[in-house]
């Protein structure tokens, strides 16, 4: 049986590559393969810390979830390295920029733009929530404590705040596209001075709630920089290489000598995050990681002319989406039959020698079991829109987006039956069904 299981999975992953190197034989000559490569490993690299950093081990007997960067303060320099969101909006604008052009040159409708990206980043994320929208009403009928249920659902829907920010950019990015052909970096400094005020009134005044806002300015700064780089702007290797040493004597400064906490993930430090919300300290790090990286893009681009290495970079990218959405879902179903079949694994203390040791079997367990999620899910993505399927109105997409984006936030922050108020998390639940329909995402 074990045999057969084998040989099933060598041969799916055999099929795989093969589709994968004839899809990369086919890349046109003009395509900048670096951009896939950095999509691809960002998330490779995203999906891994949050493998790392969520803890679990029994105290006095009992499972204690944790995160390791408040456990183990130590460790938060590491998320200098494993924050690499900044890199996937910066992609993000490339991918854009090159997306208009090619909408414009064909003479495309915002709408009609709109609406495809709109299904490439929705449709899987549909997948994900009604799965947990029917596994937290499963939990709840069985009687599952409630806590329990927040705690899986909420967990496993972190992920998509990111699609939240990111469908939002996507609705400005014409806008932004025009700044920035007409302003150049001008655009790129503007957004960044908004977000520097938005730091000084949250702790010079003590005014906190505009800094929800740097969700749009930090964010959509970063995003300049790929129009930036779809222009050929960002300079010389010498530049970039002086861009990414400001950007990180920056971010030391801002650390070290500034209210800034040393984490750029999540709120390890008691009510001070700079993720939650965004602050200034993301784009220093955007900087001095995009100038690194841009200093390599030549060799880079070169290396990816061989077959291997990108074919690799298309078969990631073929699911990138599915990955990142359900990575965590993964995490938590092989969390929980590792509790039921007597707690394997979890008596390890977190950031000890022998629990880093047993990292790389974690992670690497993990990536299996991701695999055939990967398998099933992923068609979803690459599933193109119907072509007798009806484009609804401009402001009627925006619409639906915008109350998609709202019920996506919500449930990441509450998870099911975490809301504050009982009933709220299943109408954020509706909020991004509701919005689905508007934009015309329900339809076959």
């Amino acid at each position: 049986m074990v045999e057969k299981v084998r040989a099933f999975g060598e041969g799916v992953a055999v099929k795989l590559w093969s589709v994968a190197s004839g899809m990369a034989a086919k890349t046109p000559v003009e395509r900048n393969r670096y951009v896939d490569f950095l999509r691809a490993v960002s998330i490779l690299i995203v999906i891994i810390g949050h493998w790392l950093i969520a803890t679990a081990w029994y105290v006095d007997g009992q499972l204690t979830p944790g995160h390791l960067l408040k456990t183990h303060p130590q460790t938060q320099w590491l998320t200098w390295l494993f924050q690499v969101m900044p890199i996937f909006f910066i992609v993000g604008g490339y991918s854009n920029a090159v997306s208009l052009e090619s909408a414009k040159r064909k003479g495309q409708r915002y709408a009609d733009w709109l609406i495809a990206r709109l299904h490439r980043l929705v449709t899987p994320l549909l997948a994900l929530i009604v799965t947990w929208a029917v596994v937290a009403g499963v939990m709840k009928a069985m009687d599952v404590r409630p806590a329990v249920i927040v705690f899986t659902s909420q967990a496993a829907l972190i992920p998509t705040w990111f699609l939240s920010i990111y469908i939002t950019l996507a609705l400005l990015a014409p806008l932004a596209y025009r700044l920035w052909q007409r302003f150049g970096f001008l655009s790129f400094w503007a957004l960044v001075a908004v977000a520097v005020l938005i730091d000084v009134l949250f702790f010079a005044s003590d005014i906190r709630w505009p800094g929800w806002t740097n969700y749009v300015w930090v964010w959509l700064a970063v995003h300049q920089l790929g129009f930036a780089w779809r222009d050929g702007r960002m300079g010389s290797v010498t530049k970039l290489l002086l861009y990414s040493a400001l950007g990180f004597a920056s971010l030391y400064v801002l650390v070290r000598w500034g209210p800034y906490p040393l984490a750029m993930v999540g709120s390890p430090d008691e009510g001070l995050s700079n993720t939650l919300p965004p602050k200034i300290t993301l784009l220093a790090l955007g900087i001095f990681q995009f100038g690194l990286l841009m200093s390599l893009e030549g060799p880079m681009r070169k290396a990816l002319e061989g077959l291997n290495l990108w074919t690799a970079t298309v078969l990631i990218n073929s699911m990138i989406m599915t990955i990142y959405l359900w990575h965590i879902t993964v995490m938590v179903l092989f969390g929980a039959a590792l509790y039921l079949s007597g707690g394997f694994g979890f008596h390890i203390e977190p950031g000890t020698t022998n629990w880093w040791l047993t990292r790389p079997v974690w992670v690497g367990v993990l990536i299996v079991l991701l695999i055939p999620v990967a398998l099933l899910m992923s068609p979803l993505e690459r599933r193109p829109r119907s072509s007798d399927a009806t484009t609804p109105s401009a402001p009627r997409l925006v619409a639906g987006a915008i109350t998609t984006c709202l019920g996506i936030a919500l449930l990441a922050m509450w998870g099911f039956g975490g809301a504050p108020i009982a009933g709220f998390g299943v109408g954020a639940f509706v909020l991004v069904m509701v919005g689905a329909g508007m934009s015309g995402l329900l339809s076959r």
